[in-house]
């Protein structure tokens, strides 16, 4: 649904102009949660506005539905606006109700009661937040009033729901809920979601689709357990757990790697019957498990010892582990 080709946006600042984004390319697959995640500075925001459009690149294409956004006459544009939900925090208005501001655009753009009330009534369900209809925003919780603007944003029916940083702030329960609307969002609206974040917990959470942004620049993207599986990429590193183990941790052992497990069968019982079938003791010298949406993924180091400790590990090479392997005590001794 979205699309974006080799854009390009600089600000005057003090010195001189500064390059916010520089030949970023990127796409949205329809149906997706897509997650852009860097530091910041990064130039995230500076996507965010410009894939809402609510500011216009200084080169390079965002196409909504196929179509050149930059030669869109003006009721056009506005049209493809509308098909972009944009999540906004802190802008509730006092004065109305939970239901109140989420129905505003509704009557904004002239919708009756009956219709309005219905609708608001599914998002609210969607939410979790049926209750607190009649409630204000100064008397609900910061997770509350976040998933009220998400239900806001989601009111339109639109195409794209595109999110900048909705976890910010919020503590780690409140945090889960938003994500959890988010994901629902996709699920039972159909919509397609665009987060842009800096916290690779929230990537790791609900993300399909990733695109690592730094320096204004997509340095990685693709599918997520793509990523994961790759023991170079720089999203791996984030996402996964960390190989802690002391130093000196492999001596002793014949073989040792690092091995990135992904799945219930792979995670749970691979390492077990590889010790079996080869007779070869598999000892877990570092790493953790995590998750990844709700795949289970495991890195850790190991050390194999035993005459088959290399077949073992080709053995898990062919059952789906990724590895790398660390060189042998004799190898790293002799160089």
């Amino acid at each position: 649904m979205i699309t974006v080709e080799n854009l390009s946006k600089s600000f005057w600042g003090n010195a001189g102009p500064v390059v916010a984004l520089e030949d970023v390319t990127l796409d949205v697959p329809t149906g997706a949660i897509t997650g852009v995640v860097g530091p910041a500075g990064s130039g995230k925001s500076t996507l965010a506005r410009l894939i809402a459009l609510q500011e216009r690149p200084d080169s390079g294409v965002i196409r909504v539905d196929g179509f050149n956004t930059a030669a869109l006459d003006p009721r056009r544009l506005r049209a493809a606006r509308r098909r972009i939900g944009v999540v906004t925090q802190g802008d509730l208005l006092p004065q109305r109700t939970a239901a109140g501001n989420i129905a505003l655009p509704l009557e904004q753009a002239g919708v009756d009661g009956p219709q309005r009330r219905e609708k608001v009534g599914k998002l609210l369900d969607l939410i979790g937040l049926t209750d607190k209809a009649a409630h204000y925003p100064d008397t609900l919780t910061p997770g509350q009033r976040a998933r009220i603007e998400v239900a806001r944003a989601l009111v339109g029916d639109p195409g794209l729901l595109l999110a900048d940083d909705p976890t910010r702030s919020l503590d780690a329960d409140a945090a889960a809920g938003v994500l959890t609307v988010l994901d629902r969002a996709r699920a039972e609206l159909g919509a397609t979601v665009l987060v842009v974040t800096s916290d690779t917990g929230v990537i790791r959470r609900i993300a399909d689709d990733v695109a690592l942004l730094d320096g204004g620049r997509v340095q990685e993207a693709g599918n997520l357990l793509t990523l994961v599986q790759d023991p170079t990429s720089h999203v791996a590193q984030s996402l996964l757990p960390a190989i802690d183990a002391p130093k000196g941790a492999t001596a002793g052992h014949d073989r040792s790697a690092e091995i990135t497990l992904i799945g219930f069968a792979a995670v749970g019982a691979l390492l077990p019957e590889a010790t079996a079938r080869f007779a070869t003791p598999i000892a877990i010298l570092g790493g953790g498990l995590t998750r990844v949406g709700e795949t289970p993924v495991a890195r850790f180091l190991v050390g194999l010892t035993g005459p088959h400790a290399q077949e073992t590990l080709t053995w898990l090479t062919t059952r789906g582990a990724v590895i790398r392997q660390q060189p042998t005590l004799t190898a790293a001794i002799a160089a």
